[in-house]
């Protein structure tokens, strides 16, 4: 199906230590955008891979795609700043020539022929497209049910996000250059790009398991990224825990007033065990309001210094 005025296409793959997967990744994209060319659906497209401080030989790899594949571009990062960082640089690079980008992993678990899917989404109007999973069935137990609780948890605080959707989507230029506005450092783009309005869609595909290599996304950085989520978007924590301490304030004037009744009724009930367990409750308590406060006042302390995001090193660009 040729299209009258057909888009340039930018897809954007950030990249950590990927040096098993980035030949594979290379050709299943390359054969989507070489299809899409002689279909006409696309004018042209790039892959962009963002070296996000890898430390092995992701970036030497890029440099020799660069060379031998017509599609690939690179963008080196000076350090490692984190995912959502990388993936901000590749989406800034990249709209600054293609018409329309699409972020995707590198290690080939969302079905890149759905691509086409999500233009064709975009030459119907729409500047933001998500890649949905239908379901997560290759999922563990575990990881499956902390998804589902982590999504509910962050409808229940008025987080704007799309359920089963992570960082695979398509972007208009000009969604792009309004999700540049957004200054924060701590970023969560999946609640971020809901933000920006314009109107979206989703598409569904079926999830694959990783082709090779192992996820960069272990327990540690899954649980940084949900905190993230939740202290960036909404400040009901710190009210739940305001409300908490009234109602350990109203709890302890009536152990106030059942110790006074006791002591003169001459009915005291001596016992160190509901004292230390009660010290130890309150105290710990004390310690989780402490821990949430101090996740705000970290953020604001980073968020002030307003520094960079990420410092770019080197760009291959076509």
């Amino acid at each position: 199906m040729a299209i009258k005025d057909p888009i340039q296409l930018g897809i954007v793959v950030p990249c950590y230590n990927e040096e098993e997967v980035l030949f594979e990744t290379t050709d299943r994209l390359s054969k989507v955008l070489n299809r899409m060319i002689e279909t006409g659906e696309i004018k042209s497209g790039h892959i962009y891979y963002v070296n996000d401080g890898s430390k092995d030989q992701t970036w030497p790899l890029i440099a020799q795609l660069h060379q031998q594949n017509q599609y690939v571009c690179g963008v080196n990062l000076a350090g490692n700043v984190g995912h959502q960082n990388a993936l901000m640089a590749g989406l800034q690079i990249a709209s600054e020539v293609e018409d329309a980008v699409i972020s995707i992993d590198a290690d080939l678990q969302d079905d890149v022929e759905v691509i086409p899917e999500m233009v064709h989404k975009y030459y119907e109007g729409c500047e933001i497209v998500y890649g949905v999973r239908k379901e997560r069935k290759t999922d563990t137990f575990f990881k499956r049910n902390t998804a589902l609780l982590f999504y509910k948890l962050m409808k229940s605080l008025g987080v704007k996000s799309v359920y089963n959707h992570a960082d695979y989507r398509l972007m208009s230029r000009r969604a792009i250059h309004h999700l540049m506005k957004y200054r924060e450092r701590n970023l969560f783009l999946r609640g971020i790009v809901p933000l920006i309005g314009y109107q979206t869609t989703s598409v569904y595909y079926d999830r694959d398991k990783r082709f090779a290599g192992e996820s960069k996304y272990p327990l540690k950085k899954m649980l940084n990224f949900a905190i993230d989520g939740v202290t960036s978007f909404s400040i009901k924590p710190v009210r739940l825990l305001f409300l908490l301490g009234i109602i350990f304030i109203l709890i302890s004037f009536g152990i106030l007033i059942y110790v006074l009744v006791s002591y003169f009724t001459h009915n005291v009930v001596s016992g160190w065990s509901s004292l230390i367990l009660s010290i130890w409750f309150v105290g710990g308590c004390i310690l989780v309001g402490l821990g949430v406060v101090g996740e705000y006042i970290g953020k604001i302390y980073i968020e002030v210094k307003d520094r960079p995001r990420y410092n770019i090193e080197k760009i291959l660009q076509r």
